[in-house]
């Protein structure tokens, strides 16, 4: 029983320190989102080798309903958890670990408001519309979403993708969460199994949203829609992240204020 457990440990530790590796390398930092604008961008061009039957080609699927539309909910919970380990035990201060869950607080909020400003221009430019069998017919008379589904048409306007958008902007900023993780280690602070399950399960649903993004990309009928939403998601990371969360006024940058630096003149920590 004590060497199964010390392999499965060693597995965990292996493991871990392999994604801390890659989520933390430069290729990674520089390049993923380059990576998910080729996944939204280029995978709708393979719809003609999907295979219809398959469970992602129904919108009300198993990981639809429990991931992509609760993806906010699920980024939330599992990188919290990871940031609140990470600051809190090399640091030691509760308001510094207060200051970085900040970013996750933001992350969800903007999860939840800019779908509904989607839905908002979505309302704003549509027009109520009765399928007929040659075409449709637009029905002057019902000028609201409510009224229109009411009594049974169609409301269409310009629709933008949120399942494209959550999944881009959340692994967005779970990559940027996670990738503190190797300069955690490589400062050798104490990571035990726990900590490094909660990494791997971070990792994890990561893996999943790409591959939740690619099959959302794939069987999605409208090009724009996909390449809209995931383009929204990538502008608000960039604003984020890479913008106000390096700006004073702002929870800081992942990993800001855990990783004193080493000055060797003056050999000490500063």
């Amino acid at each position: 029983m004590n060497a199964l457990t010390n392999c499965a440990c060693a597995l965990v530790c292996i493991s871990s320190q392999l994604c801390a590796r890659i989520l933390g390398s430069v290729c990674m930092r520089r390049g993923y989102h380059l990576w998910l604008a080729a996944v939204v961008s280029l995978t709708p061009f393979l719809h003609g080798l999907s295979n219809p039957r398959s469970i992602f080609s129904n919108p009300n699927n198993f990981f639809n309903v429990k991931f992509v539309h609760c993806s906010c909910g699920w980024t939330f919970l599992l990188l919290s958890g990871f940031v609140l380990l990470v600051s809190l035990i090399p640091t030691g201060r509760p308001l510094l670990c207060l200051k970085h869950l900040m970013r996750l607080g933001i992350t969800s909020i903007l999860c939840q408001c800019i779908p509904y400003l989607f839905h908002l221009l979505e309302d704003l430019t549509g027009s109520c519309r009765q399928p007929m069998p040659p075409g449709t017919l637009f029905l002057h008379r019902l000028e609201t979403r409510q009224n229109c589904q009411a009594e049974g048409h169609q409301w269409q306007g310009y629709h933008i993708s949120p399942e494209t958008f959550t999944l881009t902007f959340c692994s967005l900023s779970m990559a940027e969460e996670l990738s503190v993780f190797v300069r955690y280690l490589r400062r050798g602070y104490p990571a035990g199994t726990a900590m490094r399950l909660v990494f791997l399960l971070n990792a994890n649903l990561l893996g999943l949203y790409n591959l939740l993004l690619m099959c959302t990309a794939l069987y999605t009928l409208d090009y724009s829609q996909s390449v809209v939403g995931a383009a929204m998601g990538t502008l608000l990371w960039y604003i984020t992240y890479r913008g106000w969360y390096r700006r004073y006024y702002s929870p800081g940058p992942p990993g800001h204020g855990m990783f004193p630096r080493y000055t060797a003149s003056k050999n000490k920590l500063e």
